[in-house]
């Protein structure tokens, strides 16, 4: 299945997790990927293994994301798909009582503003083609209360939620669609690194996933792929919850 064929992805944060796993699915189905991420080394090396573009970027720094999509418009010719998923989820955010104004601000920028950032860079090169489509990613977090507490991470992902419902539905007759990806848990080296320092943390928010695990990256990559697609044409401004039935279930915060 060849979806992607001549056509540009962006994706940020994509040299590892979700964001590799979905340059490998698009790069699978036909598309020249354009990895935009701080990490030169493997995302230089993943760019090449996929036939596609690294560009390095502070997705915090608007000049930096204007340049990304300036150089996949350059290098490719158009801008049809931009997956924002670069993200943070630091130890140090917490309990509102416990989480500095510091920790705040900083994963605002990096899990919101970053993505702010990235639909007004992109949107105008849809703009000119008449068509594209964003999904941007947010989290289970942005529907429900989490069980364990990260006050900044989950008002960043409401954020991008609201922020993607609102240019879904301004953009929508112009060919442009706008999406949310709301991921459960997702097996990743910032889940297993979050986690390995506090195991009692990762068994209370396993306990609440009725599937009985978490989701690995290749299973939230498909998602992506579906929401980019055409398959999805009458699809804009939704979250689309790739959860594992966390939020149709009746939990409590242990």
């Amino acid at each position: 299945m060849q979806r992607f064929e001549g056509k540009s992805v962006v994706i940020t944060g994509a040299a590892s997790g979700i964001g590799l796993a979905a340059a490998r699915r698009f790069a699978e189905e036909g598309a020249t990927v354009v990895i935009g991420d701080l990490d030169e080394e493997n995302g230089t090396r993943y760019a090449a293994e996929l036939g596609g573009h690294f560009v390095r970027v502070d997705v915090a720094e608007r000049d930096q994301v204007e340049n990304l999509f300036a150089e996949t418009k350059r290098r490719c010719g158009s801008v049809d798909v931009a997956f924002n998923n670069a993200g943070i989820s630091p130890n140090d955010d917490g309990s509102i009582l416990e989480t500095g104004i510091e920790a705040w601000d900083r994963v605002q920028r990096i899990n919101l503003t970053s993505v702010y950032h990235c639909c007004k860079a992109a949107i105008p090169y849809m703009r000119e083609q008449g068509k594209g489509s964003i999904v941007n990613t947010a989290s289970f977090v942005a529907v429900m209360g989490a069980a364990t507490s990260q006050i900044s991470y989950t008002a960043s992902k409401g954020g991008v939620l609201a922020m993607t419902r609102e240019l879904g539905v301004q953009f929508a007759r112009e060919g442009i669609r706008v999406n949310a990806l709301c991921p459960g848990p997702v097996n990743t080296p910032l889940l297993k690194e979050l986690f390995a320092k506090d195991p009692e943390r990762a068994e209370r928010r396993l306990v609440h996933v009725p599937v009985g695990r978490f989701a690995e990256p290749e299973e939230i990559a498909a998602a992506t792929a579906f929401l980019a697609s055409d398959d999805a044409s009458f699809i804009t401004a939704s979250e689309f919850l790739v959860d594992g039935g966390i939020s149709g279930a009746y939990v409590t915060a242990l």
